[in-house]
């Protein structure tokens, strides 16, 4: 693969063993990798030079990994890739909720390791791309072709990840999408069984359109088996 079409990958990971089995992993199977060992010079460099996907340690020396996600997300949707000794559900959650958009734990292998980044990537570069349709019901307005959201005239900036979700429902508006197919749709087969992104995700969307889930307008829950899009 020629230079000029590798992806472009930064690592915030401080231990050396870690960054040179990235390294190698990485160059070899068409990324190009930069790398930061604390929290403060990972900032410095997605500020001067944002890559195309992110792989973030939590555990860093000066700061932990959850407050660079919270500030990337201020302005920039890249995807990012949680690698950590932390294996705790609460742990994944907070990343999650944040705005992370999967989680391996330490240790793990090449192939999972590709694989992750792989299905990030195609899942942001799909949602550059224009999905079809436009949709307007009880004060929403979707337009896919131009990736604008609205509520009451109103304009909603939504995540890829968010936009993705939304317009699955905005597809099957008015059926019930189970979980399974969100999942399996927005992040990949191998999600399948992440019930907490959905979970989190959904939560997300609910809260920038301004939805009730008690008294839903847009999303409506079938419990233990998926969500509705009002229509």
């Amino acid at each position: 693969m020629a230079e000029t079409q590798k992806i472009s990958v930064l690592a915030i990971e401080d231990e050396p063993e870690i960054r040179k089995f990235l390294a190698a992993a990485l160059v070899s199977n068409g990324f190009s990798p930069a790398f930061a060992l604390t929290g403060r010079e990972g900032l410095a460099h997605l500020k001067a030079r944002v890559p195309e996907i992110l792989i973030l340690d939590l555990g860093l020396p000066d700061m932990d990994g959850l407050e660079i996600i919270k500030s990337l997300r201020g302005w920039s949707d890249i995807p990012v890739i949680i690698l950590s000794a932390r294996g705790q559900e609460q742990d994944k959650i907070a990343a999650l909720e944040l705005g992370a958009d999967d989680y391996l734990t330490k240790p793990f292998s090449t192939g999972e390791l590709l694989a992750r980044l792989k299905a990030a990537l195609r899942r942001a570069r799909r949602a550059v791309a224009p999905a079809a349709g436009t949709f307007t019901a009880h004060g929403l307005s979707f337009d896919a072709q131009n990736r604008a959201v609205k509520v009451d005239g109103n304009e909603i900036r939504l995540t890829p990840t968010e936009f993705r979700l939304l317009a699955l429902l905005v597809k099957h508006a008015g059926k019930i999408v189970t979980h399974k197919q969100l999942l399996q749709e927005v992040w990949g087969k191998s999600s399948a069984e992440n019930n907490h992104y959905l979970r989190i995700y959904t939560q997300h969307l609910r809260q920038k359109l301004g939805d009730d889930p008690l008294h839903p307008r847009f999303i409506i829950t079938a419990p233990g088996v998926g969500y509705k899009l009002n229509a």
